[in-house]
C-alpha cells in the first residue's frame, strides 16, 4: 500500500535526483571555453530591452567557438559549437540568451548600431564599424539580416516558453550596444528619429546657405568664418545622421574616415571662427602665429584621418575642448576691456560650454541614452544658429538688444508647463471635462476619449473607486466650497490601472454656484507602487518573501477567532529553529546561509496546503500555522515530515551540508488562548527541544511555562538590582610571579538576591546578555571598579596596581562605549593606564571590523587591553597582530593540562607573547611549583586561589596596606 508519506517522499526523491544531475553537468562545464549565459526574460509587453549588460563578449576565441546554452524549460544546459561564417572574422564572439515567458509567439529584432557616441572615448575614439557578422541561435537556423545602413539588424522568432541562446559572430571585439526591439516599435522609433534628423538637417542646411549669402552680400570677415563653421556642422550632421550614405556609397571603413574628417573640419572651423570674430590679430601679432600653427596642425589631421581615423578624431576632440577653454579666457579678458564683440559672444559661448560638458559626459559614458547623440547634433545646430544671430546682430545692428519681462500669467503658464502636470478643467455648467495635454494619449486611448461629461470617466475607473469619485464630486457641488483632492485608479487601454491624483479648486459664478472646477491631474502610479512595495517589505521578509512575525500573529489571531465555531478549525502552531545555523554562517559566510534559508523555505512550502501559513519569525526560526490537519497523529506525521525535509542534504560549493531542526509544537485546546500565547507555548517547546540536543519534535506541556516564568522573574529582579544596591564588586588578586607581589586585581560582579541569596554570574549574566540589561551592568562594573581603585589610591598612595574589568560583546559593539569610558575617566580622574579591559576571542569574532575600530580608540586613550581565555576559543594568531592587545590571559584549562605537551605549548605561547611585547597572565595555578615553572618560562602574572580568593573592597584595602606599608600616603 502506498501511504501519504511515500507520496510526499517520491517527488522529493525525483527532485533530488534532478538537482544532482544538474550539479554534475555544471561540474563538467567548468573547464569549457564559455559559461552558460543567464536568459533575459521577455514578454509581449516588452517593446525594447537593452541586452548590452547581459551580453558576454569573448575575444580571440578562434574560428570555432563552444558555449553552454542557458537552461531550458527542462532545466538542462547543452553544449553547442559555432564556426565563423566570414573570412573577416577575428575570433571575437558575443553570447546572450532570451526566454519567452509569454504564452504566444514573439517576433523581435536584434539591433547593434554601427556607431554610438556614448562611451566612444575622448582619445582613440570608437568611430563605428560593422559590429555583428551573423547570429546563430541554439535552436534553428542562423538569423536573417534585415537591410539597414546604420545598424546590424536581425529578425528572430521566439516560441512560447522557449529559452534560446544566441552566439553572435563579431567583426570587432567592441560591441557598444545591442538592443532587442519589437519590430513595429523599432520602426516607429526609426521613423521618429528620421523625422527629427530631417528637420535638423534642413535647418542646418538653410543656415549654412543663409550665412553664405550674407557673406556675399555683406562681405565682412566674420561672416565667412561663421559660414565655414555652419558648413562644418552640416557635414558632421550628415555623417552622424547617416545622410551621407544616402548620397554616396561608402563602406563601414570609409565611414570612419568621413567621421574623423568632419570632426577635424569642425575643430578647424571653430578655431578660425574664434580668431576671426574676436579679431585676435589686432590684439597681439603672436596670437596670429599661434592660430596659424594650430590650424595647420589640424589640417595635417586630414591626412592622418585616412590612415588612422581614431587618432585624428581624438586630437580634433581635444582641440575643440582647448578652443572652448581658450575662448573663455579671451572673452573674459576682452570683455573687461569693453570689447563689444566679446560681450555679444557670451550667450553663445555659454551654450558651447554646456554642449561641451554634455558631450564629455556622453563620450565618457556617464550620460547614456539613445536620445543624447541626436540631441548633441541638434545642439550644434542651435549653437551655430545663436552664433549666426550674434554675428548678424553685430554686423547690422551694432549689438543693441533688449530683454522683455514675463507677465504673471505667462510665468504661471510656463511654470505649469515646466512641471509636466496635466490641466484638468471641468465645465460644470456644460458638464464637460477637458485635459491639457490630452490625458487620453497617456492611457493609450484615442485622442479626446477622456473629454466630455464627467460620467464618461466612471466606466474606466476601478470598481472600488467609482462610488468615491462620484461622491467626491457631488459633495463639492453641494457645499460649493473647499478643494478637490482625490486619488483614484483608471484603466488604460492595455488593461493596467494607473493611479491619478486630481487637485483642483472650484470657481463660483455670480449666483454662488460652481461653474467650473480647474486644477491639475498627475499620474502617481510610481509613488503608489513605491508605497505598496514599502508596505510589503514592512510585513514580509526581504530574503525569503515569507510573512514576518507581525503578519504571522495577525493570521493566527484570525484563525483562533474561527476556532470556537466548530470542529473544522483546530490550528496547530509549529516553531522551527535550525540547529547550528550560526556555524554555517561562520564557516561558509552569510551569503551561503541566505541561500540555505531560501532552499529550506522552498522545501517547507511544498509540504503546505493553501490554508496553512509559513512565516519567518527571526534569523533561522520559522513559524507555521497548520490548519489542514486536525488529527494529532497526522499532525505528528507532518512535523516528522518537516524534520526529514530539512535533513535532506544540501550541496553548496562542492560541499554537502546536512542540517537538523528543533521543532516546538503547540495545538489549540483552550478557547481563551491568544495568538501571542499560543506562539509563546510553541517557542517554549522549541527551546526545550533545543536544550535536549536538537533534531527532535517537542510537543508543548504546561510545565514548560515554569522555566520561562522563573527566567522572566529573574530578569525583572535583575533590572531592579542596581537601584536596590544588590549588586557588588569583588576583586581577585593578580600576582607578579617573579616575586609573588600583588600587581593588580580582576573585578568580578556578585548579586545578593533578597530571596534567593547569592546568585552566581553564570546564571544572571546570560540573562542580561539576552536582554538590554547587559549595558547597564557593564557601566555599573566600570564605574564601581574605577571608584574603588581611586578610593584605594587616596588611602594608600600611588600603589602600582591595576584593575581588570570584563567587557561583554554588547558593550564592545556599542558605538557609545568609547565616549562613556572617556567621560568616566574625566569624572573620576583615574589614570587610564591603571585600567585593563578584558575580552574573549568569541566577542571579537562577532564583528571583527567594529571591534578593531573600538579597541583602537580605547588603546589610543591609554587603557590596557587583555585577550581573555586564550587557548579555549579560536586561538587565532591573527588577533594578536590585528587587534591592539597588550596582554593575553592563558585559560586554566591550558595551565592545568596534564598531557606531555603542556610544557612545550606553554613555552611556545609565552615566548610568542614576549616577542610581540605582550604580557602574559596564567589563570588557575594550583601549586607553588607550577607558579615557579611558569615564572621560569617568562610568564609575568598569575591569578588563582593560590594567590587569594575574590574579596570585597575593604579586604583589598587592608591587603594593600599590608603589602605596601611604606608607600607615601596621599
Amino acid at each position: 500500500m502506498i501511504t501519504d508519506r511515500m507520496l510526499l517522499m517520491a517527488p522529493a526523491g525525483r527532485l533530488m535526483g534532478a538537482i544532482a544531475a544538474v550539479l554534475i553537468f555544471v561540474l563538467m562545464l567548468l573547464g569549457g571555453a564559455a559559461r552558460a549565459a543567464e536568459p533575459v526574460k521577455i514578454s509581449r509587453d516588452d517593446t525594447a530591452l537593452d541586452l548590452t549588460a547581459t551580453t558576454e563578449i569573448y575575444a580571440n576565441q578562434g574560428e570555432a567557438f563552444q558555449v553552454s546554452t542557458a537552461a531550458g524549460a527542462d532545466g538542462i544546459r547543452r553544449r553547442i559549437e559555432v564556426r565563423a561564417s566570414s573570412e573577416d572574422h577575428q575570433g571575437d564572439w558575443a553570447v546572450f540568451a532570451l526566454a519567452n515567458v509569454s504564452e504566444e509567439q514573439l517576433e523581435r529584432v536584434i539591433v547593434a548600431p554601427h556607431f554610438r557616441l556614448v562611451n566612444s572615448k575622448l582619445f582613440w575614439p570608437d568611430l563605428g564599424s560593422q559590429r555583428v557578422i551573423a547570429i546563430t541561435p541554439s535552436e534553428g537556423f542562423a538569423l536573417d539580416r534585415l537591410p539597414s545602413e546604420e545598424a546590424d539588424v536581425f529578425r528572430i522568432t521566439l516560441n512560447p516558453g522557449s529559452v534560446i541562446t544566441f552566439v553572435a559572430e563579431l567583426s570587432t571585439p567592441e560591441l557598444p550596444q545591442i538592443y532587442l526591439w519589437e519590430p513595429d516599435a523599432y520602426k516607429d522609433t526609426v521613423n521618429a528619429f528620421t523625422l527629427y534628423r530631417g528637420i535638423v538637417l534642413g535647418i542646418a542646411g538653410l543656415l549654412a546657405v543663409f550665412l553664405t549669402i550674407l557673406f556675399v552680400v555683406k562681405g565682412t570677415s566674420m561672416l565667412p568664418a561663421t559660414a565655414a563653421l555652419a558648413w562644418a556642422v552640416l557635414g558632421y550632421i550628415c555623417v552622424d545622421f547617416g545622410f551621407l550614405e544616402k548620397l554616396i556609397s561608402i563602406t563601414s571603413g570609409d565611414q570612419r574616415v568621413w567621421r574623423a574628417c568632419t570632426e577635424v573640419a569642425l575643430a578647424s572651423s571653430f578655431v578660425i571662427f574664434l580668431f576671426t570674430y574676436l579679431n585676435l590679430n589686432r590684439w597681439h601679432a603672436h596670437l596670429g602665429y599661434v592660430t596659424l600653427a594650430w590650424i595647420l596642425g589640424l589640417a595635417l589631421l586630414f591626412g592622418v584621418a585616412i590612415y588612422d581615423p581614431s587618432i585624428a578624431a581624438g586630437i580634433a576632440r581635444l582641440s575643440f575642448a582647448l578652443t572652448a577653454t581658450a575662448g573663455i579666457f579671451l572673452i573674459i579678458y576682452l570683455g573687461f576691456n569693453r570689447y563689444d564683440r566679446a560681450i555679444l559672444l557670451v550667450p553663445a559661448w555659454a551654450l558651447i560650454l554646456v554642449w561641451l560638458f554634455g558631450a564629455w559626459l556622453t563620450v565618457t559614458g556617464q550620460l547614456d541614452n539613445d536620445i543624447i547623440q541626436p540631441a548633441l547634433g541638434g545642439g550644434l545646430v542651435l549653437i551655430v544658429l545663436l552664433i549666426g544671430f550674434t554675428v548678424m546682430q553685430h554686423a547690422f545692428a551694432g549689438g543693441a538688444f533688449q530683454q522683455g519681462l514675463f507677465s504673471d500669467l505667462e510665468r504661471q503658464s510656463l511654470a505649469l508647463t515646466g512641471s509636466g502636470d496635466t490641466v484638468w478643467d471641468w465645465d460644470v455648467a456644460r458638464d464637460r471635462v477637458v485635459t491639457i495635454p490630452d490625458i487620453s494619449m497617456r492611457l493609450g486611448l484615442s485622442p479626446g476619449t477622456m473629454h466630455g461629461p464627467a460620467r464618461n470617466w466612471l466606466p474606466r475607473l476601478h470598481p472600488d473607486d467609482r462610488d468615491r469619485f462620484r461622491a467626491t464630486l457631488d459633495v463639492l457641488l453641494e457645499h460649493r466650497r473647499g478643494r478637490l483632492n482625490h486619488e483614484f485608479r483608471i484603466r488604460a487601454e492595455d488593461g493596467h490601472f494607473h493611479w491619478l491624483s486630481i487637485r483642483a479648486r472650484p470657481v463660483l459664478g455670480s449666483n454662488g454656484e460652481i461653474i467650473r472646477c480647474v486644477g491639475t491631474v498627475v499620474d502617481v502610479t510610481e509613488q503608489k507602487n513605491s508605497v505598496e512595495r514599502l508596505l510589503h517589505d514592512a510585513l514580509h521578509d526581504n530574503l525569503t518573501g515569507l510573512p514576518n512575525r507581525q503578519v504571522f500573529l495577525d493570521r493566527l489571531h484570525a484563525v483562533l477567532t474561527l476556532a470556537p465555531g466548530g470542529d473544522l478549525v483546530r490550528p496547530t502552531v509549529l516553531v522551527i529553529d535550525i540547529d547550528r545555523y550560526k556555524l554555517v554562517n561562520d564557516s561558509l559566510g552569510v551569503a551561503a546561509g541566505d541561500n540555505i534559508l531560501i532552499a529550506l523555505t522552498r522545501r517547507l512550502r511544498r509540504l503546505l496546503k493553501p490554508q496553512d501559513t509559513l512565516a519567518r519569525l527571526s534569523g533561522d526560526q520559522f513559524g507555521l500555522i497548520l490548519v489542514s490537519e486536525r488529527d494529532p497523529a497526522k499532525v505528528a506525521d507532518f512535523a516528522d515530515a518537516i524534520s526529514k525535509a530539512i535533513m535532506v542534504p544540501l550541496n553548496f560549493a562542492n560541499r554537502e551540508i546536512i542540517l537538523t531542526a528543533s521543532i516546538g509544537l503547540a495545538s489549540w485546546v483552550d478557547q481563551q488562548e491568544s495568538a501571542a500565547g499560543l506562539l509563546s507555548d510553541a517557542e517554549l517547546a522549541m527551546y526545550r527541544a533545543k536544550r535536549a540536543g536538537g533534531n527532535r519534535v517537542e510537543p508543548f506541556q504546561p510545565a514548560f511555562r515554569s522555566f520561562g516564568t522563573d527566567r522572566l522573574q529573574l530578569e525583572t529582579d535583575l533590572r531592579r538590582a542596581i537601584e536596590r544596591k544588590e549588586l557588588s564588586m569583588v576583586y581577585q588578586p593578580i600576582a607578579r610571579l617573579e616575586d609573588a607581589e600583588i600587581a593588580g586585581f580582576e573585578a568580578l560582579m556578585r548579586w545578593e538576591h533578597p530571596k534567593r541569596g547569592n546568585i552566581p554570574p553564570s546564571e544572571f549574566i546570560p540573562i542580561a546578555e539576552a536582554s538590554d540589561i547587559i549595558s547597564s551592568l557593564g557601566m555599573f562594573a566600570l564605574e564601581q571598579a574605577t571608584s574603588d581603585l581611586m578610593s584605594w589610591q587616596r588611602q594608600t598612595g600611588e600603589v602600582p596596581i591595576f584593575v581588570s574589568i570584563n567587557l561583554s560583546s554588547v558593550q564592545l559593539l556599542n558605538n557609545e562605549l568609547y565616549d562613556d569610558i572617556r567621560s568616566l575617566l574625566a569624572k573620576t580622574h583615574c589614570n587610564p593606564g591603571d585600567l585593563k579591559l578584558e575580552l574573549t576571542e568569541s566577542m571579537v569574532m562577532e564583528n571583527p571590523e567594529q571591534a578593531r575600530l573600538v579597541l583602537g580608540k580605547l588603546k589610543e586613550a591609554g587603557l590596557g587591553l587583555a585577550l581573555d581565555d586564550f587557548g579555549t576559543g579560536y586561538s587565532s594568531l591573527a588577533y594578536l597582530t590585528r587587534f591592539p592587545f597588550d596582554t593575553i590571559k592563558l585559560d586554566k584549562a591550558l595551565v592545568r593540562d596534564t598531557s606531555d605537551k603542556k610544557a612545550t605549548v606553554l613555552r611556545s605561547v609565552i615566548s610568542m607573547a614576549r616577542d610581540l611585547e605582550m604580557q602574559v597572565v596564567a589563570e588557575g595555578i594550583e601549586s607553588d611549583e607550577d607558579a615557579i615553572e611558569l615564572a621560569k618560562t617568562g610568564c609575568n602574572y598569575g591569578q588563582s586561589y593560590l594567590f587569594g580568593p575574590p574579596m570585597g573592597t575593604d579586604s583589598v584595602l587592608r591587603l594593600l596596606k599590608e603589602r605596601f606599608p611604606l608607600t607615601k600616603r596621599a
